[in-house]
């Protein structure tokens, strides 16, 4: 059915400047009440405290999203998200053209500019790309925002044509009067339009009437990725600018102790070395001058107070700290009084290796310093954060710092951080003159800001029946919010680090998780599918080895589990029909086949996996089928979804099978993809995806796949060979027939 609700202050229409229609709206939205109308957004008095900050931007809207539909009917978008291969850029658009009336190619998109006060999102709380939260946040203001300017454009054209707008029709970006056989195009109305007032109910559109929505539609930036056209951050290219890479101290919390600038110096095309504490850079006439400059530079290092660091005393330490009591996550019943009764107690230690984003793209950025301002061209998932890190180091105002945002090439959260801009501002702070830096791949890696090792300890009790009564978990690991997002850390739990871990779907009566915060001496940051990427592999992996203990199948072991799930068991009795569950694996010429189920409930979507492996004499796997089914609420654009899931398993895989970051001496063992490496094409499985139909309000489609993938592949594995594999990439070695 459609949906009617009463506007207040969520919407505001303007003129644009220079002519046209400004419509005006609050990403936060507002939640109906039991009247059926909007409550005001929790922001709402923020925002308008900064109406007046908005006014001196020539807007005079307390909103914090904006339509534009010019004279020439073309339709813009402001986007407050980037494009880093998610479909953002399509999915969002979608939702404005589906109750505007248009079709998806009239509307275009501008990459809006840094400015918490109007494109902050309020589900994470700034002006930031991540989460998976991007369609989940802008379902309901997009479509309210297209309802309303389809509203003022309708009543425009019934003014004008002196009949009642309820017998008018919008199609194509036009209002059409079949009655009288004419039409207007929405350029032709947007100035009248811009006078109305907000309309006092909008009518969105009802699920079965989408003509867009739900519907797979080709992506906007393909053409342009495809044809070269499309800029990424490391694209930049200004007037008399230069180029750097950079070489920081390999070891954490290090020096920088002497370099060879005249070696350097003498390279064709260099122009400058340049020097921090902790990094060197050379400036040159272009890339590859740059690097042979800086292999002549050859730096000497003091190594610091880190220089024994290695992984085994990284380990060490967590160990001893995942012994400790932790600050309780969660807790039903008394899981430690459970643990002790009558019933067979299973415990088993659990651990997850540090990992690089290595995105497709290094890390770069592109600075213009001068007297008056600085300017930044980059890829990031958080321009106003890189805006203030900038404005800090120069002592700049917040408004003279201009942050050029481009298309990302590859986030997974690597550009959530922003230590790659303070690095670059504090070079050209050292220079004159626009300079772009560029990462090489090695250091790319080695100064990556890693996925955080982390140690579980769990334990569980089976009852008679051989079921978990009783389930105890310990994460120990480094809180990336305590430091990304403080006021998020509450009575010592980290959300993010038990993500996964205390949503279970399972009905056990008596469940405590704990968190343990440990902080080795290495940066860490957020990972495609964050917390669930860790905890669902742990959990999934120990409910694998209670159904084991219990001699009954995985797949129905969950199934009893779910009585109070009903979506969850949906999409694992989907995944379980798919995948042919009950069905015996084709054999594999000398080697052994196994088939291993994982399910999940993460950024508001439902999955399960179940994946299809042989493994060889000299234990290596081969992972053949990966199938995945998936409720992620109202879908937007089916196609999006399926490469979504697609790629997220495979990134699962990579990791799950080959990748971890290594100490030794202070130092990074891993430098490119040589001994980092990712899924070749002959390697990767074929990938099935069913998406169960619903009209739910959308959850999250960029982690989930890579989540669930790892637990589906350990799983198989142990039901190829018997062996429990607990740690990660995937031991292949222990695998070996003896």
């Amino acid at each position: 059915m459609s949906a009617v609700f009463q506007r207040r202050r969520f919407l505001q229409v303007s003129a644009a400047a220079g002519g046209g229609l400004l419509i005006g709206f609050h990403l936060s939205g507002c939640e109906p009440n039991k009247n059926g109308d909007r409550k005001d957004p929790p922001a709402e008095k923020a925002v308008g405290a900064a109406a007046t900050a908005s006014a001196n931007r020539g807007a005079g809207l307390a909103p914090n999203a904006f339509i534009r539909i010019d004279r020439d009917g073309v339709v813009t978008l402001v986007m407050h998200k980037v494009e880093m291969g998610q479909g953002t850029f399509t999915s969002m658009p979608m939702l404005i053209a589906e109750e505007l009336g248009i079709n998806l190619s009239q509307v275009k998109l501008e990459q809006a500019p840094a400015d918490n006060t109007l494109y902050s999102d309020p589900m994470l709380g700034g002006q930031v790309t991540g989460g998976s939260t991007s369609v989940r946040a802008a379902w309901r203001p997009l479509r309210e925002a297209g309802a309303t300017a389809r509203s003022v454009l309708v009543a425009a054209a019934a003014q004008q044509w002196g009949v009642d707008g309820a017998t008018l029709q919008v199609a194509d970006g036009a209002v059409l009067d079949l009655a009288g056989k004419r039409s207007l195009g929405f350029g032709q109305l947007v100035d009248a339009a811009a006078k109305l007032p907000v309309p006092k109910t909008i009518t969105l559109k009802a699920a079965g009437t989408y003509n867009l929505i739900g519907k797979s539609h080709a992506r906007l930036d393909s053409a342009d990725k495809t044809n070269g056209s499309a800029l990424f951050g490391i694209d930049a290219r200004l007037p008399a600018m230069a180029v750097a890479t950079v070489a920081a101290c390999p070891v954490v919390g290090g020096k920088l102790k002497s370099a060879d600038d005249a070696k350097a110096l003498a390279v064709k095309g260099v122009r400058q070395v340049l020097k921090l504490d902790n990094a060197v850079a050379v400036v040159a006439d272009h890339m590859w001058a740059a690097k042979q400059g800086l292999a002549a530079l050859a730096p000497i290092w003091d190594d610091g107070p880190n220089a024994a660091m290695s992984s085994a005393t990284i380990l060490a330490d967590m160990m001893t700290a995942s012994d400790k009591a932790g600050a309780v996550a969660e807790n039903r019943g008394d899981a430690p009084r459970s643990l002790g009764e009558k019933g067979r107690r299973i415990d088993a230690l659990y651990e997850l290796p540090f990992l690089a984003h290595a995105t497709m793209e290094p890390i770069n950025c592109t600075v213009d310093l001068r007297a008056d301002g600085c300017d930044l061209w980059v890829g990031t998932q958080v321009p106003t954060m890189a805006q203030a890190a900038a404005a800090k180091l120069t002592g700049l105002p917040l408004e003279k710092i201009k942050v050029h945002n481009f298309y990302l090439g590859g986030g997974f959260g690597r550009r959530l951080e922003v230590d790659y801009v303070v690095q670059a501002v504090s070079f050209a702070k050292l220079m004159k003159g626009p300079v772009k830096f560029i990462w090489t791949r090695e250091e790319d890696i080695q100064h990556d800001m890693f996925r955080p090792y982390y140690v579980d300890r769990l334990s569980a009790r089976l009852d008679a029946r051989g079921m978990p009564a009783a389930w105890f978990h310990r994460v120990t690991g480094s809180s990336i919010m305590a430091r990304f997002a403080p006021g998020a850390v509450k009575d010592g739990v980290d959300p993010d680090a038990v993500e996964g871990a205390r949503e279970l779907q399972y009905n056990i009566a008596d469940m405590r998780v704990e968190y343990v915060r440990h902080e080795p001496p290495v940066p860490t940051a957020f990972w495609r599918g964050v917390g669930p990427t860790h905890n669902v592999f742990v959990v999934e992996s120990f409910m694998d080895e209670l159904a084991a203990a219990a001699k009954l199948d995985p797949m129905g072991y969950r199934r009893a589990l779910l009585s109070k799930a009903p979506r969850m068991l949906r999409v694992l009795d989907l995944v379980a029909d798919k995948a042919g569950w009950r069905q015996p694996l084709k054999a594999v010429a000398g080697r052994r086949v196994g088939r291993g189920v994982s399910m999940q409930f993460a950024f508001g979507s439902y999955m399960a996996q179940v994946a299809e492996v042989s493994v060889g004499p000299d234990g290596d796997i081969k992972v053949h089928r990966v199938v995945c089914a998936l409720d992620c609420g109202q879908v937007i654009n089916p196609d999006t979804v399926v490469a979504q899931m697609e790629g997220g398993i495979v990134f699962g895989l990579t990791a799950a099978l080959y990748d971890q970051i290594t100490f030794e001496k202070g130092r990074v063992m891993q430098s490119n993809f040589g001994d980092y490496r990712m899924m070749r094409m002959s390697e990767a499985p074929k990938v099935e995806v069913h998406i169960v139909a619903s009209t739910d309000e959308p959850g999250g489609i960029g982690e989930p796949g890579t989540a669930a993938s790892a637990p589906a592949l350990a799983n198989a594995v142990f039901n190829a060979t018997g062996k429990r594999l607990r740690k990660l990439p995937l031991d292949q070695a222990a695998l070996k027939k003896a």
